[in-house]
């Protein structure tokens, strides 16, 4: 059997579908322009790690629950009050806060962007490498609601730990005559100091006593997620309600023309 011959196999056998793919067309290039061994074996590697490497961010990016199209390259920094564009970027790069387990917490009215922002910041991060786990704060309660109940909430946790960044969107929703609301409180507890979490919310601290279950855990949630952490207020305009006001202006302004 030729060398050609038995290089599928080989390749199949060793799971590099990549090289498998390019290699008749590099080798042909490689024996046209009389390269080295090493500069063929280098190329062929380079092109196996680069296609495990967009495979594995997008495999991350399909577990991460993030939404579809909430991107920096659809947000709009403009609108965004409170939202300075340089912070974002920083943010999105990891900036060395997901690595100490600093957390994001990100606060304004419905319609402001908040969680188009943190979605952008979490795709950001998945580009540059990192696990995410988007999520709404009411489904994360229950997640942990059922695995306490089920006595597998330690073991839950320790899952969790998978994810660099957790994002706890709407955090404002949840309230405590909920069952167990405390599991929250155990999530943060969990990833103090080691692992980031994201919130956005509608209401200030002073409204979380509405979320956990008494007044003491409450100041320890908010000890916890505030101690390490970078805070945003945005207090612009509600960006739904802009884009409906315009839309009415268009279609006003198309019927008297």
């Amino acid at each position: 059997m030729t060398d050609t011959a038995v290089l599928p196999t080989l390749l199949t056998a060793l799971r590099l579908p990549s090289i498998a793919r390019n290699w008749k067309r590099i080798t042909e290039t490689a024996d046209h322009d009389g390269w080295p061994a090493a500069r063929l074996l280098a190329t062929l590697l380079e092109i196996e790690v680069a296609d495990r490497t967009s495979r594995r961010i997008q495999r991350h990016r399909d577990q991460s629950g993030l939404p579809v199209g909430k991107t920096f390259a659809t947000f709009d920094f403009d609108a965004a009050a409170g939202a300075r564009k340089p912070l974002l970027l920083a943010l999105g790069s990891g900036d060395g806060w997901i690595k100490t387990g600093d957390n994001l917490l990100v606060f304004g009215q419905s319609g402001t962007g908040k969680s188009h922002a943190v979605a952008a910041i979490g795709n950001a991060l998945v580009d540059a490498g990192q696990r995410v786990l988007f999520t709404r704060t009411t489904d994360m309660v229950q997640r942990l609601q059922t695995a306490r109940r089920d006595l597998a909430l330690a073991a839950t946790l320790d899952k969790l730990d998978k994810y660099d960044l957790i994002v706890l969107d709407d955090l404002s929703y949840v309230r405590k005559d909920q069952a167990e609301t405390s599991v929250l409180f155990e999530l943060i507890s969990h990833r103090y100091e080691r692992h980031s979490i994201a919130i956005t919310a509608n209401q200030p601290f002073s409204a979380w006593s509405e979320v956990f279950p008494d007044p003491a855990m409450t100041v320890a949630a908010i000890d916890r997620l505030v101690h390490h952490a970078t805070i945003i207020e945005m207090n612009g305009e509600s960006y739904r309600k802009r884009t409906a006001v315009a839309r009415v202006k268009s279609t006003r302004a198309d019927s008297d023309n």
